[in-house]
């Protein structure tokens, strides 16, 4: 599909100022789509999106997924909803448990719950494949895999995943659900926070890094490959999407921290590594990507090697000087204000 067919289509991107809609929100308007952003800038980062402003199609109403009139104004004249919007990782939802499910389920519930009777076209929650949790076996996890959520913050995404698909066929939108690897890649509202940056990072300005558990597995995706599948399934038709589950990333993307930790020390030939057990971390899982790939023909063409050795030279030419400075503009931390009182639609992935 090409500028063309999307022209008369505006998309509304839940969170789309943060790490993965930064990135998302620039893809669809070189597609041809109008897009509007909905985000309350949780962490002060709305210097990531600015930029975007000037260009045609788009529009940005600060404001949070949980309230209505907020909602109401976001979902006027739209066409499509992405939903990116949580409070996300495992460290901040708790921290911040209340706010976690405020948002996480009851909040996004709400907003799914909306979206009926609108003339509203495809619906796209991306959740994530930390859904899976803990593996018992060394076969990669499919999208018909038993959940082990092992956080309040998977535990939030599936309830929300339940919630949409147990309503998918009394809806009149068309519904899917998007288990997502953990996130890497460049973005405009760049995370620190994330394995695959955190590492890089850490080697590349010479601290040493200490790695916990790092025979355990993951599956990661870089954001760029996140955002192209999130316009598959916008452009697929929807007897092929609507109600489905997918897997976003590659299998050739399943890690060890080992593994990421070799990557990255391939680009700079050395650094000061040591391992421990223990860690606060028990996720263990590898990932099968061959519904996406068969059902969509969608392919992760990104690679962590390679995408390592860019945020490499991006640091070492400057880039990120003022990461010490801005920690809540790198990272999902600490959230802005009064923790149980503030507006949430701050959007990422793992």
């Amino acid at each position: 599909m090409g500028q063309d067919e999307n022209r008369d289509r505006a998309v509304l991107v839940v969170g789309g100022a943060g790490y993965v809609g930064n990135v998302l929100v620039r893809r669809l308007l070189a597609g041809g789509f109008s897009v509007r952003v909905l985000d309350t800038l949780l962490f002060d980062h709305g210097s990531a999106i600015a930029p975007v402003f000037e260009q045609p199609g788009f529009s940005f109403e600060r404001g949070d997924l949980r309230v209505a009139a907020d909602r109401e104004r976001a979902l006027d004249g739209v066409t499509d909803v992405v939903l990116l919007a949580a409070l996300v990782g495992d460290p901040l939802c708790k921290k911040y448990p209340q706010l976690a499910r405020s948002v996480n389920a009851e909040g996004s519930a709400e907003l799914v719950s909306s979206l009926d009777g609108r003339d509203i076209d495809r619906f796209v929650f991306t959740s994530t494949c930390s859904n899976y949790g803990l593996r018992e076996t060394e076969e990669p996890a499919t999208e018909e895999s038993d959940l082990a959520p092992l956080s309040l913050y998977a535990e939030t995404k599936v309830e929300l995943e339940r919630h949409i698909l147990g309503a998918a066929d009394s809806v009149d939108f068309c519904p899917t659900v998007l288990r997502i690897a953990t996130a890497y890649g460049l973005s405009p509202r760049m995370r620190f926070d994330l394995t695959i940056s955190e590492f890089t990072r850490t080697l590349a300005i010479g601290q040493e890094l200490l790695v916990y558990d790092a025979d355990t597995w993951r599956p990661y995706c870089h954001v760029d490959d996140i955002s192209r599948a999130v316009m598959s399934v916008l452009q697929s038709p929807r007897e092929l999407v609507s109600g489905e589950v997918f897997n976003v990333g590659h299998s050739d993307e399943n890690y060890t921290k080992r593994m990421v930790v070799d990557a990255v020390l391939e680009h700079l030939g050395d650094g000061s590594v040591s391992y421990a057990e223990g860690g606060v971390d028990p996720r263990n899982y590898r990932v099968s990507f061959d519904k996406i790939a068969s059902v969509l023909g969608f392919e992760a063409r990104q690679r962590v090697p390679h995408s390592v050795g860019g945020l490499i030279d991006a640091i070492h030419a400057g880039g990120f000087e003022d990461v010490d400075a801005r920690p809540g503009f790198y990272a999902n931390r600490v959230v802005r204000g009064d923790a149980e009182g503030v507006h949430v639609a701050e959007a990422e992935t793992d």
